[in-house]
């Protein structure tokens, strides 16, 4: 397995596949996942001829579990550490849910010629938790709600997730994919308890406002209007007003994981906007 060793001593795991000098596609998981919920994008890209590339974020999948550093700017770090590593550059970023805030924080402070776009799917900014700054956001109670189920039973907690809103499997009429669900626990649970705690702040309280209004790029945010997680309101309608150049894609009845559950319809959208970066 491939490792990059980041300045805290910290060993992030990736994936690194096709050729080094072809365009670099960079995947972002969701929480608590891992690199492994992108292999259908990653395996559609690189029959396009592109170079894909995707991490496990720090103590998640085969990264180091760490008890520190479970943070957005830390995580904004750390991907810049990795593409150091690699050299990459012009680099299209994908980033889903707290993989999307994840892409904010560190496009908005990357380096000259390292992003050439970044695509923002059912991601968390501007900001998820309702506060005085944002009245109609998430009640606090909730995130409250995830750290309680979390350290009771985490394994529990993560089978209930995906086999209800993440997926929107608890719709009337849903097609319920068990090889979803399983794979979704499969990688929550190969993560760090620890790492997933802090996210949950991390991804909840972080304000990515800022970070929106200075990136360059081009971006994309795409969104499932039946988003049970993210709502759609509290973040793609806010945060599309906050970008110089961005454009907003919803999808009528799609819920949070939409490129997992419709993955020819969010790729086609991907790889367009990929060839126009």
């Amino acid at each position: 397995m491939a490792f990059v060793t980041t300045s805290d001593g910290t060993r992030l795991f990736y994936k690194d596949w096709g050729p080094k000098d072809a365009q670099p596609v960079m995947f972002h998981h969701g929480w608590p996942l891992s690199a492994d919920d992108w292999d259908n994008q990653m395996l559609f890209f690189l029959s396009h001829g592109y170079r894909v590339i995707a991490h496990d974020r720090r103590g998640h999948g085969r990264s180091d579990q760490t008890d520190s550093g479970n943070d957005m700017d830390t995580y904004a770090a750390d991907v810049a550490e990795i593409t150091w590593a690699l050299d990459l550059h012009d680099v299209i970023h994908v980033g889903h849910s707290t993989g999307g805030g994840e892409v904010a924080r560190y496009a908005a402070r990357a380096e000259r010629g390292r992003v050439a776009g970044a695509v923002l799917i059912a991601a968390i900014p501007p900001v998820m938790v309702r506060s005085d700054a944002n009245p109609d956001g998430v009640p606090p109670e909730v995130f409250d709600g995830l750290r309680a189920a979390l350290s009771a039973n985490r394994a529990q907690f993560f089978l209930d997730l995906p086999s209800g809103p993440f997926y929107g499997f608890n719709r009337h009429g849903a097609k319920v994919s068990q090889g979803l669900i399983d794979n979704w626990w499969r990688q929550g649970m190969s993560g760090g308890a620890k790492a997933h705690f802090d996210c949950i702040a991390a991804f909840s309280e972080t304000d990515f406002s800022e970070d929106m209004e200075a990136i360059t790029a081009p971006v994309l945010i795409l969104h499932g209007e039946d988003d049970q997680i993210v709502p759609i309101s509290n973040s793609a309608h806010k945060a599309i007003w906050l970008v110089r150049d961005g454009t907003l894609k919803s999808y009528t009845g799609l819920s949070h994981g939409l490129f997992a559950t419709h993955p020819d319809l969010i790729n086609a959208d991907l790889l367009a906007f990929a060839r126009s970066a």
